[in-house]
């Protein structure tokens, strides 16, 4: 028999008061979709800062509770907010923060070397903590365990993957560039609100841009439900369908309004989760945890930023909020790593290879088909949070 509403909202899993308030669906598909109602900014404050000063006053509380640890990369986001560590601990004459970076020797896949060098080099920094790990971050491996054993399920299911970095910042500070992909990157409406604007030139197609911009928000629904492309193999069909509609839905109450849209970002339930998660962990070793690019007062700030539309794309944002702190080839770069090997590793490939289907709601998942999927070349990353509940329910 087919789940109803009711079941794929139906009790969430018995875990740790503290652990996280995810769903049936949720843990099934991975994703976390809506909205919180908890206020996250002083609106009027933050609209009255540039996004660089209230990006500051984040980093400042980091800077503040020494050692303050940058997590590093060599990414544009975590280059980014190190630099803006380094340029306020300067001027305010307080420690340098030191990049903490964990490195793969058998990945050459997330190797950033050169990346990272020439960060470091411009910013002028000496001390540089650097970890190396083979298997030990697996989605499954002993750092991972140990935290699920600790608090139950997190998520995303790599949050793990500070643990090492947190540990060396032990009653100090971490700070990270969680956020910048969703706070500089996708935005449906930017070029109907830059013709709404008259930043740009209205052209023929944009009648129907506008047209669904300005749109009720049930037609917005049916328009993203049509056009979703969400894929999730392992969900029975009624699971994959309650999925799409209410992605759907989610994308559709997006403002078109750049300066509303800072905070639509601030209440998204899943980036509120995903800061759940960073803070249990941190409390394992008596550190705080800051992520500038998600600070509400930031969110708010952006959206005074720039043109009234908003910024053309990632890297104009990036030049705008960040030139003359790193290099403009830095800023430009698009080129990711994978850590896709890192985290499917030889500990999630035995458990998946050994699991008889338990500790998974059939209801919601195809046993059969989601174990084909992670013993594929490729797991789909989706998937994960559902290798780790099922684990959970025989090791937990």
């Amino acid at each position: 028999m087919a789940p109803t509403d009711r079941d794929l909202d139906s009790k969430r899993p018995d875990w740790r008061p503290d652990a996280l308030p995810l769903n049936p669906l949720e843990v099934a598909s991975g994703l976390i979709i809506g909205a919180t109602a908890e206020p996250v900014a002083d609106l009027g404050l933050s609209r009255a800062m540039t996004p660089l000063t209230a990006l500051e006053g984040s980093v400042l509380a980091g800077l503040t509770r020494p050692p303050c640890l940058v997590s590093f990369s060599g990414g544009r986001d975590s280059s980014a907010i190190l630099a803006v560590a380094a340029d306020l601990a300067r001027r305010e004459g307080l420690d340098l923060p030191v990049p903490a970076t964990i490195r793969f020797p058998n990945a050459p896949e997330t190797d950033e070397a050169s990346w990272q060098e020439e960060v470091i080099r411009h910013l002028g920094l000496v001390d540089w903590h650097t970890v190396t790990f083979d298997d030990e971050l697996d989605l499954l491996g002993p750092t991972a365990t140990k935290a699920l054993r600790r608090h139950g399920l997190l998520w995303p299911s790599n949050s793990h993957f500070h643990v090492p970095l947190l540990e060396a910042a032990r009653g100090g500070s971490l700070l990270t560039g969680i956020g910048g992909d969703e706070v500089l990157g996708w935005w449906p409406w930017a070029r109907a609100a830059a013709v709404l604007s008259g930043e740009e030139t209205p052209r023929l197609r944009d009648v129907l841009r506008v047209g669904l911009a300005l749109a009720p928000r049930p037609i917005k629904r049916a328009v993203f439900r049509r056009r979703g492309a969400i894929s999730l193999a392992w969900l029975r069909p009624a699971a994959a369908a309650r999925v799409r509609s209410e992605s759907a839905a989610e994308d559709a109450s997006m403002p078109h309004s750049w300066r509303a849209r800072g905070n639509w970002l601030a209440h998204r339930r899943y980036l509120q989760v995903n800061l759940h998660s960073m803070n249990l962990l941190a409390r394992d070793t008596g550190t705080a945890v800051f992520h500038p690019m998600l600070d509400g007062r930031f969110l708010v700030a952006l959206g005074s930023a720039g043109r009234r539309s908003g910024f053309p794309d990632r890297t104009e944002a990036m030049l705008h909020l960040f030139s003359g702190l790193l290099p403009v080839h830095v800023l430009r770069r698009t080129s990711m790593p994978s850590f896709d090997t890192i985290f499917w590793h030889r500990h999630s490939r035995s458990f998946a290879e050994m699991w008889d289907g338990g500790g998974v709601d059939t209801n919601l998942v195809d046993p059969d088909k989601l174990q084909r999927i992670w013993l594929s070349d490729t797991p789909d990353g989706r998937s994960s949070t559902l290798l780790q509940a099922a684990w959970i329910a025989g090791h937990g």
